[in-house]
């Protein structure tokens, strides 16, 4: 069994030739260096190109940039939802501003690094996102929770309808500030086994299927505060 590692299947979506080397490069490093393994199976410099590639290789994570002219980022998200895509999308992008981020998640990426940031935050934004936990950095997640605090000024009136009880509240606040499982229990003193029955509660409720969907709704409808 030693020598053996699990590999991870991604593609590569990024209309710049050069800064998908540069991914390469750093992916072949982590290759060399941690337990997990990374394939990459395919490249796309368009969306149309990421939803072939994607459609025939069915990556279990996409690397995908928001400018693809002539269309971007977000509309390849939506297509992937369309086409029933189950693998995890990273976004990797140079835009910065809160409303991009927003965008993003809400159209169902895991999670969201600047570019300028990926020498340091890469290889754990994958260890992460493939671990089924949502990745923000502390300088995304800031503009991140300031605008869905915005929004949430104008959708407490929905949120009034859904019914948590107190328990399952502390659960979606650790939830959405990025806290396992694991993490959760233990600030709650409860077990795994109990933080999960919580979470189907939850996703039950909200009508979510994701920890992504369950973080973008809860703060959309002021469920929670932070």
């Amino acid at each position: 069994m030693n020598g053996t590692k699990e590999l991870v299947s991604i593609l590569l979506v990024d209309d710049e030739p050069h800064f998908r080397q540069g991914i390469r490069t750093l992916l072949n490093f982590y290759n060399n260096s941690s337990g997990v393994g990374f394939n990459i199976v395919g490249e796309a410099a368009s969306v149309e190109q990421a939803l072939k590639l994607t459609t025939e290789q069915h990556p279990a994570l996409i690397l995908l940039d928001l400018e693809l002219p002539p269309e971007d980022g977000i509309t390849a998200l939506h297509r992937l939802t369309e086409l029933s895509y189950k693998g995890k999308v990273l976004i990797l992008s140079g835009h910065q501003q809160d409303d991009w981020v927003f965008r993003a998640m809400q159209a169902g990426a895991w999670g969201y690094v600047f570019k300028d940031q990926l020498a340091t935050q890469l290889h754990e934004a994958i260890s992460t996102v493939i671990n089924n936990k949502v990745y923000l950095p502390p300088e995304v997640a800031t503009g991140f929770f300031r605008l869905f605090h915005y929004y949430t000024g104008q959708s407490l009136t929905a949120g009034n309808g859904i019914q948590l009880t107190e328990r399952e509240r502390e659960v979606l606040n650790w939830l959405v500030q990025g806290a396992s499982n694991e993490q959760i229990a233990k600030h709650l003193y409860i077990t795994v086994a109990t933080v999960k029955a919580h979470l189907t509660a939850i996703f039950e409720k909200l009508g979510v299927a994701s920890r992504t969907q369950a973080i973008v709704k809860a703060l959309k409808m002021g469920l929670v505060c932070s």
